[in-house]
């Protein structure tokens, strides 16, 4: 089964992309391609190999064979701050945010760190009006601006969330890669979370790895199905709900 069909060319994709730790292939021989304005979501049981392929996309672990290309550049041997300065974003499993500070200095640190600017040795970060704006811009469109002051611990898990997008966002990335952005979320956070990436959605290609089958279907544009590394399946999620080998190996009776 193939995606559905995208205007121009995939801003980031995977050819054959794999990642062998000794005699086990974690991620086998996958390709997709992800589109702007579009969210793919990359679903499977635990140990399928989502959050590898997320690793190897963001240049967190290096590819065993495959290729990975950003706008039709091949950076399958960048490292990770240098696909990060490209374009390329990425959210975490677990929360990975600075509790003791504040919101606003969680997000302009992430922006600083984004645009360094070395021959500044002795001017104050806080001082700097580019990286503080790119915060401000980032809390304000993952609906934090109201808790900007606030430290971080102090948020709740859905806003802690958030925040990881925000950091994610102050880093102007053109590709968003979330891994279980919706993790540990009650009903209402969910919401909140599903809303944030509808509306991220608009100037963004993302990538979402999510074990909550409503938010999966409500939000993606298209869905891949991973099995022990491998694609099973990959398609709009109409036709990934009907396919009867996804339907026997995960979805069950959704």
């Amino acid at each position: 089964m193939t995606p559905p069909a995208s205007h121009g060319r995939p801003l980031l994709s995977a050819h054959a992309l794999t990642r062998r730790f000794g005699a086990l292939a974690a991620v086998a021989d996958i390709s997709l391609a992800l589109h702007l304005d579009q969210i793919h979501a990359v679903i499977g049981t635990n140990g399928a190999g989502k959050s590898t392929l997320i690793n190897l996309l963001s240049g967190e672990l290096p590819a065993s064979s495959g290729t990975v290309q950003l706008d039709g550049r091949d950076i399958t041997r960048w490292s990770q701050p240098r696909r990060a300065r490209a374009g390329l974003g990425r959210s975490y499993q677990r929360n990975n945010i600075f509790l003791p500070l504040s919101v606003r200095e969680n997000c302009r640190l992430s922006a600083q760190s984004h645009a360094q600017q070395p021959w500044r040795l002795w001017e104050s970060a806080r001082r700097c009006p580019h990286s503080t704006r790119r915060a401000d811009e980032a809390m304000e469109r993952a609906g934090l601006a109201v808790v900007a002051n606030q430290p971080a611990a102090s948020l709740s898990h859905g806003q802690k969330r958030q925040l990881e997008v925000a950091m994610c966002l102050a880093t102007q990335p053109r590709v968003l890669l979330l891994d279980e952005p919706l993790a540990g979320m009650g009903p209402e956070e969910s919401e909140r979370m599903l809303a944030l990436l509808r509306e991220l959605r608009r100037g963004h290609a993302i990538l979402l790895v999510e074990h909550d089958m409503d938010a999966v279907f409500a939000v993606a544009g298209c869905i891949t199905v991973m099995v022990n590394g491998c694609v099973l399946a990959s398609g709009t999620p109409d036709e990934v709900r009907r396919n009867p080998d996804v339907q026997a190996a995960y979805l069950g009776e959704h």
